[in-house]
């Protein structure tokens, strides 16, 4: 009985960094693919929202939502398991988290890229597999491996402190963040105005930062809008706005407890 009771807290543990090590390589393929080099979109392999911006926007949000409750998940276990950093190692941190990170990548490659079909690490070259299987091998295949080698020579044994556990928390606290934020160097973001903010003025705001209207809803409040590669999205904070991202999901909830005040 003893045995199975320290045995669980173990398990959660390694699921906790399995989980926070998943979440993280979302995050990254999101943030770096989706928002910083804008190479695809979670849908744009798929001919009918292609050019539906905000259907784009809407799926890279749902997306990031997965994410942020793999990584609660991921934190629940961390936090459950705390008493089991005592025979915790820094090895045995890096070695789950990097289990995780290239599974999500590999997960991502099979199913997204060639399953499902829903897009490509490029979707403007001519040859999209290279590009595939050179993202797979080298963000999915090499810490897959590297994970799981590491993994086998840990010792059990050895005492470990808090600094990794929190040092992979941070981190995955830190992406989370970034991947609510706008594109740098402009694309399609959703903008939330305040309640103060009339849609008169919230069309001169666009009008100010040369951005295209794509989508508004009823109140005018919430705003999807194509910004211009040389304008700076979180300009519109300045006008007015209280939220910009690229993630239409926090938005949409904002503004339905906004209507319903």
């Amino acid at each position: 009985m003893a045995e199975a009771a320290t045995a669980r807290p173990g398990r959660q543990l390694h699921w906790s960094f399995y989980l926070l090590g998943f979440a993280l390589g979302g995050f990254f393929d999101g943030i770096l693919l989706h928002q910083v080099l804008q190479w695809h979109h979670l849908l744009s392999g798929l001919e009918e929202a292609r050019h539906d911006v905000r259907l784009l926007i809407l799926a890279d949000g749902l997306f990031h939502l997965l994410m942020y409750v793999l990584a609660a998940i991921g934190l629940v276990l961390l936090w459950r398991s705390r008493n089991a950093f005592a025979s915790s190692s820094d090895r045995l941190t890096l070695a789950c988290a990097l289990i995780g990170f290239g599974a999500w990548h590999v997960a991502d490659a099979i199913l997204s890229h060639w399953v499902l079909g829903i897009h490509r690490v490029r979707m403007d070259v001519d040859n999209p597999l290279l590009w595939d299987l050179v993202w797979l091998a080298v963000f999915g295949l090499v810490p897959l491996v590297w994970g799981i080698a590491l993994r086998r020579r840990i010792d059990t044994r050895s005492k470990g402190l808090m600094l990794s556990p929190a040092a992979l928390t941070l981190g995955v606290l830190a992406s989370a963040a970034v991947a609510s934020m706008p594109p740098p160097g402009g694309g399609p973001v959703m903008v939330m105005f305040g309640p103060n903010v009339t849609p008169q003025a919230a069309f001169s705001a666009t009008q100010a930062l040369d951005a295209k209207i794509l989508w508004t809803d009823p109140s005018q409040q919430l705003w999807a809008l194509e910004v211009p590669s040389d304008t700076q999205a979180t300009g519109f904070y300045a006008l007015g706005a209280v939220l910009v991202s690229n993630n239409i999901v926090p938005l949409g909830c904002l503004d339905w407890f906004a209507a319903k005040a």
